[in-house]
């Protein structure tokens, strides 16, 4: 539903736009991958499906983490810019410019899970007649290889752009807490509250997996269950975040909430329309195009 009214109903005229749209694919990109995962899971951790496979779909869940991630630093970035200096953002923040970073994101998530591409994930397990995908390994990979990759990959997919995230909506909510700002109390709550919770959604999301690859790298160079059992829960909270941002593009857009009111509504008004009625006599200065500063 997101990307359907991102590039039907909005379109690409705005770089928050972009950003959503990426995040949409990469997500759906995800869900489309869950059905195998939850079929191999029933079938008591067995992969009928060859190695192939089971490399494209452990590559396709990281890379949809290291794409969120991304994403979600980005648009962090183009908020602050937006609400730090409006009038400069007016120039700089182009649907152009949007485009080529999440160019490049695409890029360096791929290039993050050239390890799982390339590496043997499946293992039989003769005692009990069962393939494996991801869920075992050889010892000597995980310490040889595998603990270094995960070190790397938390310092640069997930430490480097919290310490960005975080800097920045710091940055929005000092700057909408200011008495400066000309909107009413409600909406400026309301932003702050929005800002707080994308913070908050990242750091649940993949606050977990990251800190623990982190973690193991200092652990001696034995296999322990319990890691492996953290490690599978941490996933469960990566795949969160798939649920999560289609309540962060409703209510990080006016024009995307009244997009879905008038889809699962047709024919009725909300008070969407008058919010964005109010709004559009402000300048918009969050998000050009999409509202005033508060609402994007």
């Amino acid at each position: 539903m997101a990307v359907l009214i991102f590039v039907v109903k909005i379109k690409m005229k705005k770089p928050a736009i972009v950003y959503m749209i990426n995040l949409a694919s990469s997500d759906l990109l995800l869900l489309s991958m869950l059905p195998i995962k939850i079929f191999y899971h029933f079938r008591g951790q067995n992969w009928p499906f060859g190695p192939e496979l089971c490399n494209f779909l452990t590559s396709t869940f990281y890379c949809n983490t290291f794409c969120s991630i991304l994403l979600m630093t980005a648009i962090s970035v183009d908020r602050c810019l937006a609400v730090l200096y409006p009038m400069q953002s007016l120039s700089r923040l182009t649907v152009r410019r949007a485009s080529l970073v999440c160019a490049a994101i695409w890029l360096l998530a791929i290039a993050g899970v050239i390890y799982f591409m390339t590496t043997e994930l499946t293992l039989k397990i003769p005692q009990l007649n069962i393939t494996t995908c991801a869920d075992a390994l050889d010892v000597s990979v995980i310490i040889e290889s595998h603990r270094y990759y995960a070190f790397v990959l938390s310092i640069l997919f997930f430490f480097i752009p919290l310490f960005i995230s975080t800097v920045c909506y710091v940055s929005i909510i000092r700057k909408l807490s200011s008495s400066d700002i000309d909107t009413n109390r409600g909406k400026k709550r309301r932003a702050i509250l929005l800002s707080a919770t994308v913070l908050s959604s990242f750091i649940l999301c993949f606050g977990p997996v990251s800190t623990l690859s982190f973690i193991q790298f200092f652990l001696s160079d034995t296999y322990r269950y319990d890691i492996y059992f953290a490690g599978s829960l941490t996933l469960f909270f990566g795949t969160i975040n798939c649920c999560l941002d289609p309540l962060i593009y409703y209510y990080a857009s006016l024009e995307c909430k009244r997009q879905v009111w008038n889809l699962l509504c047709p024919g009725k008004r909300s008070d969407v329309e008058k919010d964005i009625k109010a709004t559009n006599s402000y300048t918009s200065t969050y998000v050009r195009g999409q509202g005033p500063l508060i609402q994007a």
